[in-house]
């Protein structure tokens, strides 16, 4: 299952007032185009210039992240590999 790691302002409050244990938050996708669907609001949302997106590739091993940022008001991966 794909998930994204993002940073808001709800997070960093829950956070600051002990209701979390991080300010990060992973939020699962049952597939990768739903995530996909939903970058740019993730990345309007993140307090961050970018958002990390960890996915498994079928038939492969180790897990496969990209990190996105907003060019020019669209989507673009940043960087992506192997961990």
């Amino acid at each position: 299952m794909p998930q994204i790691r993002v940073i808001t302002k709800e997070t960093v409050w829950e956070y600051t007032n002990g209701k979390r244990n991080s300010a990060f938050v992973y939020i699962r996708y049952k597939t990768y185009k739903e995530l996909k669907k939903n970058i740019k609001q993730h990345l309007i949302d993140n307090l961050e210039t970018t958002v990390s997106v960890y996915r498994h590739r079928r038939g492969e091993w180790g897990e496969w992240f990209e990190h996105w940022i907003l060019k020019r008001g669209e989507p673009t991966i940043l960087s992506q590999g192997w961990m």
